[in-house]
C-alpha cells in the first residue's frame, strides 16, 4: 500500500503471505522464528504442488518484502529471506493471435443487442490499446477525449498514461454509449463505462468469460485471455515497424526490459527480409 500498488497486486501479495504463514503454522513455527531453511522448504513445497518457477519467484518476492518490512519495523532481528536466490525462470516467448484471428474475434458480437454493443466496444478497445483487463473494466466515459482520439488510463502503481485510440474502437465505444449502455444501466447510476446486465460494473472475471466464449465462436483454438490480446496488440505493432520504446509507453511497462520480450518479432522480421532479398538466401 505504501508503494501505491494496484489493488490486484496487493491481493496477490496477501494470498502469497497467507500461504506462507499457514505453512509455518502447520509446522508449529512462529513467524519471528522462521529461518532461511523454512522459506526454502516453503518454496520446495510450492514446486511439489505444481507451481511454476515464475509463480514460486513471485511468492519469494512477497516473503522478501514482508520480512524487510518486519525488520524495519523492529518485529524481527534478522531477515531470513535476504540471501535466497530467485528460482530460475525461462524466457518463454509470448503467444499472439494472427491478424485473421483478431478479425474473426472482432466480428463475433451481435451489435443489434445492448450486450453485443458493449462486447464489441470492449474487444475493439482491448485490441486497439493493449490495456490490461483491470484497466479496461475500470474505465469511465470521462477517460476518453473522442475529438483527439485519446484515452486516459490509470495503470499499475496508480501511474497515468495517455493512449491513442483508433477510429474503429472509438466508433464502437460511441455506439455502445449511445445505444447500449442506457439499456444495460436500467436507470442505475455508475461511473463505470462497461456495465453488466444488472447495471453494475462488469468484473474482470465477467469479461474473461465473455472473451473466452467469443474466442470459441471465432474458431480460435488457443485459450483466449485478455493478456493474449494485449500480446497481439504489441506484436502486430512491432511487425508493422513500431519501436520498442513506443510499445513500452503504450503498454505502461515501467522498465524497457519487460518490453524486450517482444524483440523475437523483430528478429523474425529480419529473417524474412533476409530470405526475401538476399540473392543466396
Amino acid at each position: 500500500m505504501e508503494k501505491g500498488l494496484a489493488s490486484n497486486s496487493i491481493a496477490s501479495y496477501r494470498r502469497d503471505l497467507l500461504k506462507f504463514t499457514a505453512f509455518l503454522r502447520h509446522r508449529s513455527v512462529a513467524l519471528e522464528s522462521a529461518t532461511r531453511d523454512h522459506i526454502r522448504d516453503f518454496l520446495a513445497e510450492l514446486g511439489k504442488n505444481g507451481l511454476t518457477a515464475r509463480s514460486r519467484a513471485r511468492h519469494l518476492v512477497s516473503v522478501r518484502g514482508f520480512f524487510r518490512f518486519l525488520l524495519k519495523d523492529g518485529r524481527v532481528g534478522n531477515d531470513p529471506a535476504a540471501e535466497i536466490d530467485l528460482p530460475q525462470i525461462g524466457h518463454s516467448l509470448p503467444r499472439h493471435l494472427a491478424e485473421g484471428e483478431v478479425d474473426a474475434l472482432l466480428a463475433q458480437p451481435d451489435s443489434s443487442a445492448p450486450a453485443g454493443l458493449r462486447d464489441k466496444a470492449m474487444l475493439e478497445l482491448l485490441y486497439a490499446t493493449g490495456l490490461r483487463v483491470s484497466e479496461l473494466v475500470n474505465l469511465r466515459w470521462e477517460d476518453f477525449d473522442p475529438n483527439l482520439g485519446i484515452l486516459r488510463c490509470v495503470g499499475k502503481g496508480s501511474k497515468e498514461r495517455l493512449i491513442p485510440v483508433g477510429k474503429s474502437a472509438l466508433k464502437a465505444v460511441e455506439a455502445y454509449v449511445r445505444s447500449g449502455r442506457p439499456s444495460l444501466l436500467k436507470n442505475r447510476a455508475t461511473p463505470s463505462l462497461f456495465v453488466n446486465r444488472r447495471g453494475g460494473r462488469l468484473s474482470r472475471v465477467g469479461f474473461w468469460k465473455i472473451l473466452a466464449r467469443y474466442g470459441r465462436d471465432a474458431g480460435i483454438t488457443t485459450p483466449l485471455t485478455p493478456h493474449l490480446v494485449r500480446h497481439s496488440f504489441a506484436t502486430h505493432l512491432l511487425e508493422r515497424g513500431a519501436d520498442l520504446r513506443s510499445i513500452q509507453l503504450l503498454l505502461g511497462h515501467s522498465d524497457i526490459s519487460t518490453t524486450q520480450i517482444y524483440t523475437h518479432v523483430m528478429k523474425e522480421r529480419l529473417r524474412q527480409v533476409y530470405r526475401t532479398h538476399h540473392p543466396r538466401a
